[in-house]
Protein backbone atom coordinates (compact mmCIF):
# COMPACT_ATOMS: atom_id res chain seq x y z
CA UNK A 1 0.00 0.00 0.00
CA UNK A 2 1.33 3.42 -0.97
CA UNK A 3 -1.11 6.33 -1.45
CA UNK A 4 -3.62 4.39 0.65
CA UNK A 5 -1.61 5.46 3.70
CA UNK A 6 -1.78 9.08 2.57
CA UNK A 7 -5.53 8.65 2.17
CA UNK A 8 -5.82 7.75 5.85
CA UNK A 9 -3.92 10.90 6.80
CA UNK A 10 -6.19 13.11 4.72
CA UNK A 11 -9.36 11.43 5.96
CA UNK A 12 -8.24 11.77 9.58
CA UNK A 13 -8.81 15.51 9.42
CA UNK A 14 -12.54 14.81 9.76
CA UNK A 15 -11.95 12.92 13.00
CA UNK A 16 -9.40 15.36 14.47
CA UNK A 17 -10.02 18.71 12.78
CA UNK A 18 -7.86 20.70 15.22
CA UNK A 19 -4.77 18.59 14.60
CA UNK A 20 -2.30 19.72 11.94
CA UNK A 21 -2.39 17.58 8.83
CA UNK A 22 1.34 17.14 9.27
CA UNK A 23 0.75 15.00 12.37
CA UNK A 24 -2.22 13.24 10.77
CA UNK A 25 -0.19 12.43 7.66
CA UNK A 26 2.86 11.29 9.62
CA UNK A 27 0.81 8.78 11.65
CA UNK A 28 -0.16 6.34 8.87
CA UNK A 29 3.24 6.90 7.21
CA UNK A 30 5.25 6.43 10.40
CA UNK A 31 6.30 2.82 9.85
CA UNK A 32 7.56 3.68 6.37
CA UNK A 33 9.33 6.78 7.69
CA UNK A 34 11.30 4.68 10.19
CA UNK A 35 11.81 1.74 7.83
CA UNK A 36 14.49 3.23 5.51
CA UNK A 37 16.51 4.28 8.56
CA UNK A 38 16.38 0.66 9.75
CA UNK A 39 17.44 -0.53 6.30
CA UNK A 40 20.41 1.82 6.02
CA UNK A 41 21.55 0.94 9.54
CA UNK A 42 21.36 -2.81 8.80
CA UNK A 43 18.74 -3.54 11.46
CA UNK A 44 16.16 -4.64 8.86
CA UNK A 45 16.57 -6.02 5.37
CA UNK A 46 14.83 -6.33 2.02
CA UNK A 47 15.80 -7.23 -1.53
CA UNK A 48 14.68 -6.56 -5.06
CA UNK A 49 13.35 -9.78 -6.58
CA UNK A 50 11.49 -9.76 -9.88
CA UNK A 51 8.22 -11.63 -9.63
CA UNK A 52 8.03 -11.43 -5.85
CA UNK A 53 4.49 -10.21 -6.41
CA UNK A 54 2.84 -9.14 -9.65
CA UNK A 55 2.62 -5.53 -8.45
CA UNK A 56 6.04 -4.91 -6.91
CA UNK A 57 9.43 -6.65 -7.04
CA UNK A 58 10.29 -5.66 -3.47
CA UNK A 59 10.78 -8.60 -1.11
CA UNK A 60 10.21 -7.46 2.48
CA UNK A 61 11.65 -10.51 4.15
CA UNK A 62 12.98 -8.94 7.37
CA UNK A 63 11.31 -5.90 8.94
CA UNK A 64 9.91 -6.99 12.31
CA UNK A 65 10.83 -3.80 14.20
CA UNK A 66 8.82 -1.52 11.95
CA UNK A 67 6.18 -3.71 10.32
CA UNK A 68 5.07 -6.31 12.85
CA UNK A 69 1.63 -5.78 14.33
CA UNK A 70 3.01 -5.60 17.87
CA UNK A 71 5.62 -2.98 16.98
CA UNK A 72 3.06 -0.98 14.98
CA UNK A 73 1.09 -0.72 18.22
CA UNK A 74 4.23 0.24 20.14
CA UNK A 75 5.17 2.94 17.62
CA UNK A 76 1.56 4.12 17.71
CA UNK A 77 1.62 4.49 21.49
CA UNK A 78 4.90 6.40 21.35
CA UNK A 79 3.78 8.70 18.54
CA UNK A 80 0.36 9.39 20.05
CA UNK A 81 1.88 9.76 23.49
CA UNK A 82 4.26 12.43 22.19
CA UNK A 83 1.34 14.40 20.77
CA UNK A 84 -0.75 14.08 23.93
CA UNK A 85 2.23 15.15 26.04
CA UNK A 86 2.54 18.30 23.91
CA UNK A 87 -1.16 19.10 23.48
CA UNK A 88 -3.03 17.28 26.29
CA UNK A 89 -5.57 16.26 23.62
CA UNK A 90 -6.31 12.60 24.35
CA UNK A 91 -8.95 12.28 21.63
CA UNK A 92 -6.44 13.37 19.03
CA UNK A 93 -3.99 10.88 20.52
CA UNK A 94 -6.44 8.06 19.86
CA UNK A 95 -6.84 9.19 16.23
CA UNK A 96 -3.07 9.30 15.77
CA UNK A 97 -2.61 5.86 17.37
CA UNK A 98 -5.22 4.37 15.05
CA UNK A 99 -3.53 6.11 12.13
CA UNK A 100 -0.22 4.42 12.90
CA UNK A 101 -1.81 0.98 13.31
CA UNK A 102 -3.83 1.46 10.12
CA UNK A 103 -0.55 1.15 8.23
CA UNK A 104 -0.22 -2.49 9.28
CA UNK A 105 -3.88 -3.19 8.49
CA UNK A 106 -3.63 -1.80 4.96
CA UNK A 107 -0.34 -3.59 4.38
CA UNK A 108 -1.96 -6.80 5.61
CA UNK A 109 -4.47 -6.50 2.75
CA UNK A 110 -1.89 -5.87 0.03
CA UNK A 111 1.26 -7.76 1.06
CA UNK A 112 1.86 -11.44 0.60
CA UNK A 113 2.36 -13.21 3.95
CA UNK A 114 5.47 -11.32 5.04
CA UNK A 115 4.12 -9.17 7.89
CA UNK A 116 5.02 -10.56 11.34
CA UNK A 117 2.44 -10.45 14.08
CA UNK A 118 5.35 -9.80 16.43
CA UNK A 119 9.15 -10.01 15.97
CA UNK A 120 9.87 -13.65 15.26
CA UNK A 121 6.16 -14.49 15.15
CA UNK A 122 3.95 -15.92 12.37
CA UNK A 123 3.61 -14.01 9.11
CA UNK A 124 0.39 -12.60 7.67
CA UNK A 125 -0.81 -10.97 4.45
CA UNK A 126 -3.71 -11.40 2.04
CA UNK A 127 -1.65 -10.80 -1.12
CA UNK A 128 -3.71 -8.21 -3.01
CA UNK A 129 -0.48 -7.19 -4.78
CA UNK A 130 -0.79 -10.38 -6.83
CA UNK A 131 -3.78 -8.75 -8.54
CA UNK A 132 -2.37 -5.43 -9.86
CA UNK A 133 -5.64 -4.15 -11.35
CA UNK A 134 -7.53 -4.61 -8.09
CA UNK A 135 -4.64 -3.04 -6.16
CA UNK A 136 -4.66 0.09 -8.32
CA UNK A 137 -8.45 0.46 -8.25
CA UNK A 138 -8.79 -0.03 -4.49
CA UNK A 139 -5.87 2.20 -3.59
CA UNK A 140 -6.99 4.94 -5.99
CA UNK A 141 -10.50 4.85 -4.53
CA UNK A 142 -9.09 5.14 -1.01
CA UNK A 143 -7.03 8.13 -2.11
CA UNK A 144 -10.05 9.78 -3.72
CA UNK A 145 -12.13 9.27 -0.58
CA UNK A 146 -9.35 10.71 1.58
CA UNK A 147 -9.14 13.80 -0.63
CA UNK A 148 -12.92 14.26 -0.56
CA UNK A 149 -13.08 14.01 3.23
CA UNK A 150 -10.26 16.50 3.67
CA UNK A 151 -11.92 18.95 1.27
CA UNK A 152 -15.20 18.59 3.16
CA UNK A 153 -13.41 19.34 6.43
CA UNK A 154 -11.34 22.35 5.31
CA UNK A 155 -11.26 25.20 2.82
CA UNK A 156 -8.35 27.38 1.68
CA UNK A 157 -7.72 30.77 3.24
CA UNK A 158 -5.27 31.83 0.52
CA UNK A 159 -3.43 30.59 -2.56
CA UNK A 160 -1.02 28.48 -0.53
CA UNK A 161 -3.98 26.67 0.99
CA UNK A 162 -5.37 25.83 -2.44
CA UNK A 163 -2.29 25.45 -4.64
CA UNK A 164 -0.21 23.81 -1.94
CA UNK A 165 -2.88 21.18 -1.42
CA UNK A 166 -3.46 20.66 -5.14
CA UNK A 167 0.25 20.26 -5.86
CA UNK A 168 0.54 17.79 -2.97
CA UNK A 169 -2.24 15.61 -4.39
CA UNK A 170 -0.84 15.75 -7.92
CA UNK A 171 2.66 14.93 -6.73
CA UNK A 172 1.47 11.89 -4.76
CA UNK A 173 -0.49 10.68 -7.78
CA UNK A 174 2.54 11.07 -10.05
CA UNK A 175 4.78 9.22 -7.61
CA UNK A 176 2.25 6.40 -7.48
CA UNK A 177 2.11 6.16 -11.26
CA UNK A 178 5.91 6.22 -11.43
CA UNK A 179 6.08 3.34 -8.96
CA UNK A 180 3.75 1.33 -11.19
CA UNK A 181 5.44 1.92 -14.56
CA UNK A 182 9.11 2.33 -13.58
CA UNK A 183 11.60 -0.54 -13.88
CA UNK A 184 12.68 -2.26 -10.65
CA UNK A 185 15.19 -0.34 -8.53
CA UNK A 186 18.77 -1.63 -8.65
CA UNK A 187 19.10 -2.67 -5.01
CA UNK A 188 17.82 -2.27 -1.45
CA UNK A 189 20.09 0.69 -0.72
CA UNK A 190 18.55 2.66 -3.60
CA UNK A 191 15.09 1.83 -2.28
CA UNK A 192 16.02 3.05 1.20
CA UNK A 193 17.43 6.38 -0.01
CA UNK A 194 14.40 6.97 -2.22
CA UNK A 195 12.06 6.14 0.66
CA UNK A 196 13.69 8.83 2.81
CA UNK A 197 12.04 11.39 0.51
CA UNK A 198 8.73 10.50 2.18
CA UNK A 199 9.85 12.58 5.17
CA UNK A 200 8.96 15.60 3.03
CA UNK A 201 5.25 14.74 2.94
CA UNK A 202 4.21 15.48 6.56
CA UNK A 203 6.02 18.84 6.46
CA UNK A 204 4.44 19.69 3.12
CA UNK A 205 1.02 18.74 4.50
CA UNK A 206 1.57 20.83 7.62
CA UNK A 207 2.55 23.83 5.49
CA UNK A 208 -0.55 24.01 3.30
CA UNK A 209 -2.88 22.86 6.08
CA UNK A 210 -1.85 25.94 8.09
CA UNK A 211 -3.24 28.01 5.22
CA UNK A 212 -6.64 26.32 5.34
CA UNK A 213 -9.49 26.72 7.80
CA UNK A 214 -12.17 24.42 9.10
CA UNK A 215 -15.53 24.49 7.39
CA UNK A 216 -18.58 25.28 9.50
Amino acid sequence: MFIGHNAVGLASKRAAPRVSLGWLMAAPMLLDLIWPLMLLSGVEHMRVERGNTRFTPLDFYDYPWTHSLLMACVWGVLFAGLYVWRSHDRRAGVVLFLGVVSHWVLDFVTHRPDLPLWPGGPLAGLGLWNCPAATIVIESLLFAVGIALYVRATRPRDRIGSLGFASFVVFLALVYIANIISPPPPNATAVAWAALAEWLFPFWASWFDAHRELRD
